[in-house]
């Protein structure tokens, strides 16, 4: 197993993970990249579950494949294989996200009044009448059902640094609609 895949069993779970940088020349991130501490568990969460439950498993799988002869018409030898560069890419992936990611507390935001990172904002369409609450998130945590959006998403972008009862235009796939803020908490 090569030294960017090794864990640290003697290191707490809450403590992060330390992996060996990756190889490649990526480019840098451009700008800030924040996640909430709950998005930054749910990452490195993913990563352990990869790194310490599935590599392993599908490991010991493909060698178990590989032992029974001819590899070149083995389908679990050359589905495991598959799989394998999958995870590995996954891990690859989470690596980088997680090295360049800046974890935000929205609860320890000074300035309350205006919409920020981690704010959970309800919105209120002026068309129709109808509320909207949804927490601003950076893009590792999006869950549109659940009321998490992007801060680089439309609805994000025309929020940013808005007051309370600031009215908002926002250009979506469906037409423009004009949004107030009638709420914005950090919790």
């Amino acid at each position: 197993m090569s030294k960017a895949f090794k864990s640290n069993d003697d290191q707490p779970d809450d403590e992060p993970l330390d992996f060996a940088p990756p190889d490649d020349d990526d480019d840098p991130p451009r700008g800030k990249q924040y996640v909430t501490a709950a998005g930054s568990k749910k990452l490195h969460d993913e990563l352990r579950q990869l790194l310490n439950v599935e590599r392993p498993k599908v490991t010991a799988e493909v060698s178990a494949a590989a032992a029974q002869g001819d590899r070149s018409e083995n389908a679990e030898y050359i589905y495991g294989k598959k799989r394998l560069r999958e995870i590995d890419r996954r891990m690859h992936h989470l690596q980088k996200r997680i090295r360049v990611l800046t974890v935000v507390d929205p609860t320890e935001q000074k300035d309350v009044s205006r919409v920020y990172f981690g704010a959970t904002v309800t919105l209120e369409n002026e068309e129709d009448g109808t509320k909207s609450t949804y927490q601003l998130v950076g893009p590792d945590e999006i869950d549109t059902k659940g009321g998490r959006i992007s801060v680089d998403s439309p609805i994000g972008k025309a929020l940013l640094g808005r007051n309370k009862s600031d009215t908002v235009l926002v250009q979506r796939p469906k037409g423009e609609v004009e949004l107030t803020i009638v709420g914005i908490k950090y919790v």
